[in-house]
């Protein structure tokens, strides 16, 4: 029982913590920055789901399925990502259509992008994901030794933290407010503590899902970058370019970087 309270108490600080720090470094940062973090949080979703996920993804459909050469976890892996995007695309259109006829908006010192507007119920969906799995990989290391469970949670802390920036930037510029937008991103963090707990009782079928999961993520990542948040770039001045570049160059860095500097590669 203690193990299980260690869990939940891992996952639970775990995810609430990564969402207060991105907060606090969106607060700091300000309306002035608006622009150069979308390009930075295009670049952190490719790079999460390119770099991070989708390898981590094709390791797992080889582990549930070993005997089975790699073109077919490939082809399961792609197949599970294409559903995804399409799954997502149609999410998009369902939001797109609910907020046909927006409503006032009150004040606040974001500048509210429509676009980005429709892509706010996707970045949670996607991050739900994630964080179960995020959940399920902590419960597993704290059943294989409790000092690896607090590592493995602090390596999680640091790898989700320019994500969960990202997500605070997309929500703000939708008109969001910050309060809404920390309550948002934190009752998506609490997938964690169910994977944390569903990791627990039920390791070993919960595993089989986390391939899926992780991909299902990776395609919300991949088509809210493609789809939405760089033809937000494309309508910004053309001068421009050379600070998106950098910025964009800078999220998709800094999660290789991140994973380097943890030994997690």
């Amino acid at each position: 029982m203690s193990l299980l309270l260690a869990i939940l108490a891992a996952t639970l600080a775990g995810g609430l913590l990564s969402v207060c720090l991105a907060a606090l470094v969106s607060v700091r940062l300000g309306e002035r920055m608006s622009h150069q973090l979308l390009a930075f949080a295009a670049g952190v979703m490719l790079s999460a789901a390119c770099l991070d996920i989708l390898p981590e993804a094709l390791e797992g459909f080889a582990g549930i399925a070993p005997a089975e050469p790699p073109a077919f976890h490939a082809r399961q892996l792609f197949i599970t990502l294409l559903a995804g995007i399409l799954l997502f695309f149609g999410l998009e259109r369902l939001a797109l259509w609910r907020h046909a006829h927006p409503g006032g908006v009150h004040g606040d010192e974001w500048q509210r992008d429509e676009r980005a507007r429709s892509v706010a119920p996707l970045i949670l969906i996607g991050d739900a994901f994630h964080n179960f799995v995020d959940g399920v990989l902590i419960a597993a290391a704290f059943l294989t030794d409790p000092a690896l469970g607090f590592a493995t949670t602090a390596a999680i802390i640091t790898h989700e933290l320019p994500q969960e920036l990202g997500d605070f930037v997309i929500l703000l510029s939708a008109g969001w407010s910050r309060p809404q937008a920390l309550l948002a991103n934190a009752l998506s963090s609490l997938t964690a503590v169910l994977g944390g707990v569903l990791g627990y009782f039920f390791l070993q079928v919960v595993q089989f899902a986390i391939p899926y999961a992780l991909t299902l993520a990776a395609a919300s990542f991949i088509y809210i970058a493609v789809a939405d948040l760089l033809p937000i770039l494309h309508r910004q001045l053309e001068g421009r370019f050379a600070c998106q570049a950098v910025w964009l160059l800078g999220g998709i860095a800094v999660i290789p970087g991140i994973a380097q500097a943890l030994h997690l590669d």
